[in-house]
């Protein structure tokens, strides 16, 4: 049983300066570097003492690094002074002037304080329903397409739909692009006919993304031509005629 007496040795500190220590912020590695200090110096009635870094970390037990940092923590805080530094290790006291103890705890700014980064909100996929409009779109087109690919031998492509994205998809043509409902019929009706395209829309994505050129392709194709109106040479004799009896001159008469 450890039976220690102060007649075997006792190190003889100032209650003053015990009473100051007590409120100091230290962490474990410095406490106990300042009890060596006191140790080592106060303990032999001496003020300073050379005390190498391996010394100290053997004495309290904490490896080197972590000795390291925390006296020089200390020596920054003025608590551990070095009187004298050489080669064989620096000469260190406990200052005792506690006034120039540095007590300001090392904080972190409360701005600098990470916060826990919320949770992403997960975009619920709206679904729709068989009596939804868009998704009527969506059945109505794909039915049409299928045809299509059915005589072309590409079935395959189309077999696996997802007739909830075809559905937004229309819904995206409508509300965000504000194409009407009876134009967007009128181009999958027409699309599914023209020979150049009838191949190259096989869903709605890609329905959505060529609707404006597909739309003036369709409107330039139902436009019906002007025809050329054709000069009459008669009407050209009827006009000099009428020129003749108003008085003209027949050698003006312009025609062209």
């Amino acid at each position: 049983m450890a039976n220690p007496q102060k007649e075997n040795g006792y190190t003889a500190v100032a209650n003053e300066l015990l009473e100051q220590i007590m409120k100091i912020s230290l962490n474990g590695t410095q406490f106990r570097i300042v009890l060596a200090v006191w140790r080592y110096t106060y303990g032999f009635r001496r003020t300073a003492h050379t005390l190498p870094l391996s010394y100290i970390a053997e004495k309290i037990e904490a490896s080197k690094g972590q000795v390291q940092n925390a006296l020089d923590q200390l020596i920054k805080k003025k608590i551990i002074e070095i009187v004298e530094d050489s080669k064989g290790g620096r000469k260190l006291s406990v200052n005792k002037n506690y006034d120039e103890w540095d007590s300001k705890e090392t904080m972190v700014p409360a701005t600098a304080v990470l916060k826990p980064p919320k949770p992403k909100k997960v975009a619920k996929k709206k679904v729709y329903e068989k009596d939804n409009s868009y998704y009527k779109m969506a059945v109505y087109f794909h039915n049409l397409v299928k045809t299509v690919a059915k005589e072309a031998g590409i079935e395959h492509l189309i077999s696996r739909a997802n007739l909830q994205t075809w559905a937004d998809d229309f819904r995206k043509l409508v509300e965000l692009e504000k194409v009407d409902k009876r134009l967007a019929k009128d181009v999958m009706d027409w699309v599914v006919t023209d020979d150049f395209w009838r191949t190259n829309i096989l869903s709605a994505s890609t329905f959505r993304k060529q609707f404006a050129k597909l739309a003036m392709k369709m409107a330039s194709q139902k436009k019906p031509s002007q025809p050329i109106k054709q000069i009459d040479s008669r009407d050209k004799d009827i006009e000099f005629q009428q020129w003749v009896a108003r008085g003209g001159d027949p050698n003006d008469f312009n025609w062209n």
